[in-house]
């Protein structure tokens, strides 16, 4: 039997991590840091031109990348550089809870 709460409150947990997927600007910026081959971060200048968006509205995206818990923050003096979470936790998060889903539909689908 399936535990449709659990389910739910997943998909709850996960809602920030969605809607900061969900932009195209901010898509731009996670393939933009999967390249980065050092993975020790990027500044937001290195953002400018693949986004063709303003220092401020980077910014505003990392924010919500950072809040999303997608994109780290490292500081050096006045210099921040960000990075794709190592931990990849939210990615474990969405990769269990589209396994449960994936179950759910099997189980119905062998009814």
């Amino acid at each position: 039997m399936t535990d449709y709460t659990t389910l739910q409150h997943d998909f709850y947990e996960l809602s920030d991590f969605f809607i900061a997927l969900g932009d195209k600007k901010r898509q731009a910026i996670i393939i933009r840091l999967l390249e980065e081959e050092n993975c020790t971060g990027l500044q937001v200048p290195s953002l400018l031109e693949i986004t063709n968006l303003s220092r401020p509205a980077i910014s505003h995206h990392l924010k919500i990348l950072k809040e999303a818990k997608i994109v780290k923050l490292r500081q050096e003096g006045t210099k921040n550089y960000y990075y794709l979470d190592h931990k990849q936790t939210e990615i474990k998060k969405l990769q269990c809870f589209l396994n449960k889903v994936v179950n759910i539909m099997n189980e119905k689908e062998n009814v």
